[in-house]
């Protein structure tokens, strides 16, 4: 047991960072290999239907286990410690890409990537909670920055990887050996101090998801928790991965590839992220950092349903300012760890990201079947109400969230009511 702090270029630093990498990897590699894996195991790409309908199974799927996985390994994080969730679910969804590389039907590639997405829920959220229990408090929300920032780069790896090797199934090979990779480097990381001490207390319940549900005022901690972050996976999950489309009914000379329309995206979520640690550590301040992403998310907004957005160019420079106005992913989630105590830090860190990429296909039922469907709108009506009521409910959802900047995490959640 320690209770050493770390500096932030510190080894268990870099190989989050590096483990959040292999993560998006994994997790955007779809997205981006999404018509030629189809066609590759007997989608029609021209049956537009039969395209729409296995896409969105499969990335259903994903998301799923994405939200199945959070509970796990948040719980298995609290109860067993932070590191054994790091290589639990490594090796998990190492696995399930190396299967995802041989698969032959919708069926087989849904399945995989639900097995996946068990694996990669618990990537991000025990490497935020282990940095920021091993970093000193005035460092962790840069420490953190960083994990996500450099991780959020795999995005932009998976996209040049597939463009250099031009086959999908080796694509997730290579996810599966970094995974395998990642691994060996986690063997030299240390576990938390503040878990160790909890772990010795026999009268503290630790992992119990319940807990966030018996208690007013810790459900709607975690209830706003997930709600600051829904901006992030409606733009990611229907303007950019949608660009293509959105594009042709803003100008009709397009030739808009969503695969590179989310490497651009992705690269200004990187850029944000870490940015957004250093504009928190300026104002002491996570919610007046929070706040001006917020700000800068409606401004891009509006510019990416403008009559500016008229030409690929700019649809790329735009989709890149969406990424960079909604790089607040880092401080969302640790925002999310800092408000709960020891035992029960590493189950919201881990369920309240996946929460929010499993709103995913509420925000696609509302944006594809209440308003296109069954309201006849248009894509961009449709695209714009969305857009107008993820950002009201995360507006509210953020006024009444507290401040954690200087909380001190060394701290315990009792079990009474």
């Amino acid at each position: 047991m320690t209770d050493k702090k770390f500096a932030v270029l510190s080894l268990p630093v870099i190989v989050a960072a590096l483990g959040y990498f292999v993560d998006i990897y994994d997790l955007l590699l779809f997205t981006i290999v999404r018509e030629p894996s189809l066609q590759g195991i007997g989608v029609v790409l021209t049956d537009k239907i039969q395209v729409l309908a296995a896409s969105t199974k499969i990335i259903n799927w994903q998301m799923v286990g994405l939200l199945i996985g959070g509970v796990i390994w948040g719980t298995i994080g609290d109860k067993k410690g932070r590191l054994s969730v790091l290589f639990g679910s490594i090796a998990l969804y190492s696995i399930a890409n190396f299967f995802t590389g041989y698969v032959q039907t919708v069926d087989q590639y849904a399945w995989a990537r639900f097995i996946a997405g068990v694996g990669l829920a618990g990537e991000l959220g025990a490497g935020i909670t282990l940095v920021s229990e091993l970093l000193p408090k005035e460092k962790r929300g840069i420490g953190t920055s960083l994990v996500a920032g450099i991780g959020l780069f795999g995005a932009v790896f998976a996209y040049f990887i597939y463009r250099t090797t031009n086959d999908w199934r080796l694509c997730y090979k290579i996810g599966g050996g970094l995974g395998i990779f990642l691994l060996v480097l986690r063997i030299s990381v240390a576990e938390s101090g503040m878990f160790h001490q909890v772990k010795q207390q026999a009268n503290v319940q630790r992992g119990n998801f319940l807990m966030f549900f018996n208690n007013g005022k810790r459900f709607k901690k975690y209830f706003l928790a997930i709600l600051i972050g829904l901006p992030t996976w409606y733009v990611i999950g229907v303007l950019v991965n949608l660009s293509n489309r959105f594009a042709k009914e803003l100008y009709p000379d397009n030739h808009i590839d969503s695969g590179k329309a989310i490497m651009y995206a992705y690269i200004g979520i990187a850029v944000g992220d870490i940015l957004i640690g250093f504009v928190s550590q300026y104002f002491k301040s996570r919610k007046k950092a929070l706040f001006c992403f917020y700000l800068l998310s409606m401004a891009s907004l509006v510019l990416f349903f403008s009559s500016y957005n008229a030409n690929d160019d700019r649809m790329y420079a735009i989709c890149m300012l969406l990424g960079f106005s909604t790089g607040f992913w880092a401080i969302f989630i640790t925002m999310g760890a800092e408000q709960f105590g020891t035992n029960l830090r590493a189950t919201a860190a881990t369920t309240i990201p996946n929460m929010v990429r499993g709103a995913l296909p509420l925000i696609n039922l509302m944006f594809l079947n209440l308003f296109q469907k069954t309201w006849g709108w248009d894509i961009l009506q449709s695209g714009i109400i969305t857009g107008v009521i993820v950002m009201a409910i995360t507006m509210v959802a953020f006024y009444f969230t507290e401040e954690t900047f200087h909380k001190d995490l060394n701290y315990v959640e009792t079990d009474t009511p």
